[in-house]
């Protein structure tokens, strides 16, 4: 029997239930056959939002320094410009991720779209240094898109296929931003080509606008979790499967409804979620990324300085080898399907694995004596730092469940934040001992974040079990 005529066929018996089954089951046979294609359609589409996303920032991100200083601004007060858009990005990004959750994905994502266009249009207008710092407070406040873009990932497809699609969707994503910088430098050569390549995002960001406006999201909920379901454990029974459609149908509804809700409402709603994130038992999930967010933003913070103190290394030479590691980080993403696999999709045990894989490699680095140990660790340090980044995110939806997904992305994204702010002040007073001290502190927090995964091993391994409250 089809999904949706077995419900209704026990509810009609003789002929007319008969009757019913043929036509159910020739019109579940075309939405079986519509439906995986919509869907792997979907997913396609959200691929390219990541890559148009991350290819529109890459282009203006690098000159913006460069441009601020041109309008007479000082290095304090370019310092300050950078930390605010940061604060900004801190707190703003649990309460969009959670704003998600309420009113939807398609609204949500459209709104962070063009409000980060506004904020491009608005840099590309900037003749001075107010006009600059103004640019920045939409885009610091709204330029979550892609943790929205993850989250609705998370809400297409099974746990089992998470890492796999998550994964690809890096890749696709880090594609943009190897390539953004590289149009974004050619362009800068022209004159005025600081404010053409700002108009130049404005307009992809656009354009990513109206992709989100054209996916088809008619089929987000009925066909994405059949077609991404795995083949072997296809086992739910009609009834289910029927309860999970109208559940979606409902869930769709309200948050379609909850868009034109009142604002208080919504803000008393998003309270309500972040209450629950924060009276749940998941502080040791966002421990562990925030350890190893530090390590990592540490191991790559004086990288170009310490290459030439250590090694005489130009720093030419230096950003070669850091578009090599990107570049790489593309093609683990690429191959995250077939090691989760391997992994009998054990996410706990990968990330374990790839940390601890991590914390020895940065050791390596810390220690090597030629630039051969040092293009080793990085070759290596690519994928298992873009298989961690991956399995910490599918962790925390594991653990927390998807029923608020948009918030434990945004906390996520919050906590990350976090160890961006701190990471440059620890690697100034690591550094003041040796050029080695950063990689070597970032070694110390990466073993401390995987005993803390090991002593909470049995939650990470029982997925759910971790119930959010006020839900």
């Amino acid at each position: 029997l089809p999904v949706s005529a077995a419900p209704r066929a026990l509810r009609r018996p003789g002929a007319a239930a008969r009757m019913e089954e043929e036509e159910e089951e020739d019109g579940g046979g075309r939405r079986a056959a519509g439906s995986p294609i919509a869907s792997a359609r979907f997913v396609r589409c959200l691929y390219a939002v990541g890559f148009l996303d991350l290819f529109g920032v890459s282009l203006v991100v690098p000159l913006m320094n460069l441009h601020i200083k041109s309008l007479g601004a000082s290095h304090t007060v370019a310092g300050i410009i950078g930390s605010l858009y940061g604060v900004m990005q801190l707190f703003s990004s649990t309460f969009v991720g959670c704003w998600s959750d309420i009113v939807g994905r398609r609204y949500s994502l459209l709104a962070c779209i063009l409000l980060s266009a506004l904020g491009y249009f608005l840099l590309g207008a900037s003749t001075t240094v107010f006009l600059f710092a103004i640019s920045r407070v939409p885009v610091g406040i709204f330029k979550h898109t892609l943790s929205i873009s993850k989250a609705l990932l998370s809400d297409l497809v099974s746990e089992r296929d998470r890492p796999l699609v998550m994964g690809r969707f890096n890749a696709a994503s880090s594609v943009g931003f190897i390539l953004g910088p590289v149009v974004g430098g050619y362009l800068a050569e022209f004159e005025g080509g600081f404010y053409q390549t700002s108009f130049i995002c404005a307009s992809i960001f656009l354009l990513n606008g109206g992709l989100v406006w054209m996916l088809p999201w008619s089929e987000e909920n009925t066909g994405s979790r059949e077609h991404y379901q795995d083949k072997g454990t296809n086992s739910f029974s009609a009834k289910s499967n029927h309860d999970l459609r109208l559940k979606s149908a409902t869930s769709r509804a309200v948050a379609n409804s909850s868009f034109f809700q009142s604002p208080w409402i919504q803000v008393a709603t998003v309270l309500k979620k972040i209450k629950g994130i924060a009276c749940s038992n998941l502080w040791d999930i966002f421990l562990v990324r925030f350890l190893m967010s530090v390590a990592i933003l540490l191991y790559y913070s004086n990288f170009t300085l310490a290459l030439e103190e250590r090694f005489g290394v130009k720093p030419l030479f230096a950003g070669y080898l850091m578009s090599y590691s990107s570049a790489l980080g593309v093609l683990a993403g690429c191959l995250l399907g077939p090691i989760t696999r391997l992994y009998g999709h054990n996410t706990y045990r990968l990330l374990l694995h790839s940390s601890t894989f991590t914390c020895m490699l940065i050791l390596l680095y810390a220690s090597a004596l030629s630039m051969w140990m040092v293009i080793l660790s990085s070759t290596f340090l690519a994928f298992s730092t873009t298989i961690g980044r991956t399995c910490i995110i599918d962790l925390e939806l594991s653990v927390g469940g998807n029923e608020a997904s948009g918030t434990l992305l945004g906390v996520g994204q919050s906590v990350t934040s976090v160890g961006r702010i701190i990471a440059p002040l620890l690697s100034g007073i690591a550094q003041e001992f040796s050029p080695c001290g950063p990689p070597s502190l970032a070694v110390g927090l990466a073993l401390f974040a995987i005993v803390i995964m090991n002593a909470n091993k049995q939650k990470y391994c029982s997925h759910g079990s971790v119930k959010l409250k006020n839900q």
